[in-house]
This record gives structure tokens, C-alpha cells and sequence, in this order.
């Protein structure tokens, strides 16, 4: 898991010691890896008074083509830049190209961090 912080090394190359252990505000989490499924979201508490949405799985998308906005069905994901396997297991990040009712699209949201699935349809 990447260390959430201040570099380990000086510009020199020497090491930092660090002064003091992390907050909890400072720790990561496990990613939500968003699939293609019946729609299931997880509510986490998060900085600030919004609670933070997480779609542990989707169906649905909001494809826009530039002037218009349609809510497309999902049908599986086409190809996922982030890790070849993604594509293979369905999973949904920011950056993918998914295969919907209206065409390929490619996402622009994160819903893992959102709780929704934006989409950008492709020519």
C-alpha cells in the first residue's frame, strides 16, 4: 500500500526519520473495485459534515455525447487502461471504456469516490 506522506528520502537521497506516526485521517483505504452487477452502494464517513458514497457495483451510466445527457444500461467493460485484469473482471474505474445500450463510452467519474458512473460516449 503507497505511504500517504511526506517523502522517506531527502532531495540528497538521505533518509527522514519520521517524527510521528500516522492520524487516522492520513490512512488509505482498500479500493472499492466497482463492478458491473445490480447496483450496491456503501456509505463511509468522510471529512467534512457529506458522507462519501462508494458503488461497490453498477448497472447504470450517464453517457453524454456532447449536447445531450442519456442514462445507459452497462452491458460489461470493454477495456480498463489502469490494469489489463480489471477489464477481464468488469471492473469500472475512471478512465475505462465501457460498452453501453448507446455505444463504447469512456468513464470520467470515479465510482468508487462518487457512487456514480460518467461517461463520455466515443465516435
Amino acid at each position: 500500500m503507497k505511504d500517504q506522506g511526506r517523502s522517506t528520502r531527502k532531495r540528497t537521497g538521505g533518509r527522514l526519520k519520521p517524527f510521528a506516526k500516522k492520524k487516522r485521517s492520513q490512512l488509505g483505504r482498500e479500493p472499492s473495485e466497482t463492478t458491473v452487477g445490480e447496483p450496491r452502494m456503501q456509505v463511509i464517513d468522510s471529512r467534512g459534515t457529506e458522507p462519501k458514497f462508494r458503488a461497490l457495483s453498477t448497472n447504470v451510466a450517464n453517457v453524454s455525447d456532447g449536447d445531450s445527457t442519456v442514462e445507459a444500461e452497462i452491458d460489461g467493460v470493454e477495456e480498463n487502461p489502469s490494469n489489463v485484469n480489471y477489464a477481464r473482471r468488469n471492473i469500472i474505474t475512471k478512465g475505462a471504456i465501457i460498452e453501453t445500450s448507446e455505444g463504447l463510452a469512456r468513464v470520467t467519474s470515479r465510482p468508487g469516490q462518487t457512487g456514480q458512473v460518467n461517461a463520455v460516449k466515443l465516435e
